[in-house]
């Protein structure tokens, strides 16, 4: 459910569009038909091979209104690779507070605001999240205030509202709703996964987690399961890749699901399509598309997509 709502930094709650000076709603954009857009795969922060893959950010869009999941490193850019136009961001969901799920946060709202953003966007998080944004805002003041002055734009703190949630209701805007569960990802324990419902469509994001079969309940009968996947015999060869990390390898066995784990929760869920996205290592040596699918298939023997960056899924 929802803790608190907040807008910072001289923002103020508002009721309805045009309240406190905010500009009217700009002539709507054609955003292009009903889709997921995977925009980045990477599990995650570290970039070893280019922009591709990318850490985690995905894009739903559904009648015409977006909705961008997870602002890893590179969101902005892939979101305009993708052919989205950043004004038109509206709102924007932070699964949990690791640095490949939500380090573009602030500039990607501020790219958006530099391309020509007019409209409110609603950004929710767990616990932390106004502590992100207000740290935004305070490294960028001097920018911001600047290009307000000088150029004309509107406030860029005053555009957005920053919610916080916990498990439970997240949002509820129209015909679409959103939830979170909590899951499995220590030693964070504000981690969710996040259900979408859409009219005659869910779709489910696992977020970061160890295995959990609760998840399973959750994402019950979904048309598509958006899970992050580890593959075991790569991992010795990501921890040679990180001499700075003694206990990498306990984290990422506590935290992130092996793929026949991801079989067992897609089965157990029934879902329409497994999704495979934050591969933990994404650019592991010898480890190819053919493999992840393998690995997944001795528990799941239904539609499954290896994803990759800028992947488009039909909805």
């Amino acid at each position: 459910m929802i803790t608190r709502r907040n807008v910072l930094s001289g923002g103020a709650i508002v009721a309805a569009s045009g309240a406190l000076g905010r500009p009217a709603l700009a002539q709507p954009r054609n955003l292009g038909p009903n889709r997921l857009v995977l925009l980045g795969t990477r599990g995650g922060p570290a970039i070893r091979t280019g922009f591709t893959p990318s850490p985690s950010a995905n894009l739903i869009v559904w009648n015409n209104v977006p909705y961008v999941i997870d602002t890893g490193y590179g969101a902005s850019f892939k979101l305009v690779e993708s052919k989205f136009p950043l004004p038109a961001l509206r709102y924007v969901f932070i699964t949990h507070h690791h640095s490949d799920h939500n380090a573009e946060l602030g500039l990607l709202v501020y790219n958006a605001w530099a391309t020509g953003l007019q409209t409110s966007v609603d950004a929710y998080g767990p616990a932390g999240m106004s502590q992100l944004v207000q740290g935004f805002w305070d490294a960028y003041k001097l920018d911001i205030d600047t290009r307000m002055a000088d150029e004309g734009r509107p406030d860029l703190r005053k555009l957005v509202d920053v919610h916080e949630f916990t498990e439970g209701p997240v949002m509820s805007a129209g015909d679409v709703k959103v939830t979170a569960l909590r899951n499995l990802h220590p030693p964070i324990v504000e981690s969710f996964a996040l259900k979408f419902e859409l009219p005659g469509k869910i779709v489910v994001f696992s977020g970061d987690t160890a295995y959990f079969p609760p998840l399973a309940a959750f994402a019950k009968g979904a048309d598509i399961l958006v899970h992050e996947v580890m593959y075991a015999p790569a991992l010795e060869e990501l921890l040679r890749r990180n001499p700075n990390a003694a206990t990498l390898m306990s984290h990422l066995k506590a935290s992130h699901t092996l793929a026949e784990d991801v079989g067992r929760i897609a089965t157990d869920a029934g879902v329409k399509k497994l999704v495979l996205s934050h591969f933990v290592p994404a650019d592991a040596s010898g480890v190819t598309e053919q493999t992840w699918a393998d690995a997944v298939r001795l528990t799941y023997q239904g539609d499954l997509v290896v994803g990759h960056d800028l992947m488009e899924i039909p909805l």
